[in-house]
C-alpha cells in the first residue's frame, strides 16, 4: 500500500487517480482510486494499474480478486469476473441447504468458483449443515482459478472439474445432486457488442454468449438436470426476466415445476425448479 498525503490535496496520490479514472469514464472513480492505491506497492505499479483500468481492464483482473457475498474470490486474468447479482443464487441455495443435511450441491458453468466458495463458506454460518459441494467448467483457466478458491473453504472445500456441463462430472454424482446451481452464459449473440467494453473485450466470449436467444447453454442444463438431481432436488438458474417464460416452458417438458424469484435490491432473477419427490425412492450414499 503507498502512503499518500490527505485526500484533499491537489497533488495527493488519490486526486491524481480519480482525475485520470474520472477522465476514462470510470463512474466509481474514488472507490477504484482507494482500492488501486491500497494494492499498489510502488508508484510505478500505481501508475500502470491506473492505466489498465482506464484502458477498459476489469478492475477485478488487475486487483486480482472480486468481493463476492463476503469473501475476496480470486479471479485471474481472462476469468469471467463473478456479478454481484449473482449472490441471489447463493441466497436461494442455502435456503433450500437448511432443511436437509449433508446435501450434495453442484455449480455448473462455475467460472472462478464464487457461488461454491460462498456455499461453501457460508453454509454452516448461516445454519445449514455442511455440503459436499462440486464445481464444473469448461475452460481451463477458470477450473484453475476455481480450485484454487475452492481450497479448503470451510474447512472442506470443493472438488472442481474440467469438462462440459454433465460430462465434467463423476458419474456417482447422478441422481444424487440436492441443489443444483447455474450461472451459464445467457446474453444474446447479438447484444454481445453492446456490453461494457471490460466484459465484451476480457472476459471469455464462452462465459457470455448464450447463443441466438441466450438460452442455448440453459436448455442444455434444463435437459439433463433430471438425470442428475436427487428426488425433490432443487435446481436454480440465473436468467433474465425476459427470458423467462421461455426457460420455464423448457423446465415443464423436463418434467420440472418452476417458479422465478427475484432481488430489485440484486437486480436479478432466478429460476427455481424442483424435481419430484416420488423418483425411486432413497438415494444411495457415494
Amino acid at each position: 500500500m503507498i502512503s499518500v498525503p490527505p485526500a484533499g490535496s491537489a497533488e495527493s496520490p488519490f486526486a491524481r487517480v480519480v482525475g485520470r479514472l474520472r477522465s476514462a469514464g470510470c463512474v466509481f472513480a474514488e472507490d477504484e482510486a482507494r482500492l488501486l492505491l491500497d494494492a499498489a506497492h510502488t508508484p510505478a505499479e500505481l501508475a500502470a494499474m491506473v492505466e489498465q483500468r482506464a484502458a477498459g481492464q476489469p478492475l477485478e483482473h488487475i486487483l486480482g480478486w472480486a468481493e463476492f457475498h463476503g469473501l475476496r474470490i480470486a479471479v485471474d486474468v481472462g476469468v469471467f469476473v463473478p456479478r454481484r447479482r449473482t449472490e441471489l443464487l447463493v441466497r436461494l441455495a442455502l435456503d433450500h441447504l437448511r432443511v436437509g443435511a449433508g446435501a450434495v450441491v453442484v455449480d455448473l458453468c462455475c467460472g472462478s468458483g464464487a457461488v461454491a466458495a460462498a456455499v461453501l463458506a457460508a453454509g454452516p454460518a448461516a445454519g445449514a449443515p455442511a455440503a459436499e459441494v462440486h464445481a464444473a467448467d469448461v475452460e481451463p483457466r477458470a477450473v484453475r482459478c476455481a480450485r484454487r478458491n475452492l481450497a479448503g473453504v470451510g474447512g472442506v472445500g470443493g472438488q472442481v472439474y474440467e469438462g462440459d456441463l454433465y460430462a465434467a462430472l463423476p458419474a456417482r454424482l447422478r441422481g444424487r445432486v440436492d441443489v443444483l446451481i447455474a450461472n451459464a452464459p445467457y446474453v444474446p449473440t447479438g447484444a454481445i457488442d453492446l456490453m461494457p467494453p471490460e466484459a465484451r473485450d476480457h472476459e471469455p466470449r464462452l462465459a457470455l454468449d448464450g447463443g441466438p436467444d441466450g438460452l442455448a447453454v440453459l436448455r442444455r442444463v434444463v435437459a439433463g438436470a433430471p438425470d442428475w438431481l436427487a428426488p425433490g432436488g432443487c435446481l436454480l438458474l440465473e436468467t433474465s426476466r425476459r427470458q423467462a417464460a421461455l426457460l420455464l416452458d423448457a423446465l415443464a417438458r423436463a418434467g420440472l415445476t418452476g417458479r422465478l424469484t427475484a432481488s430489485d435490491e440484486l437486480d436479478a432473477s432466478v429460476l427455481v425448479a424442483a424435481a419430484p419427490s416420488d423418483r425411486g425412492g432413497r438415494r444411495e450414499p457415494a
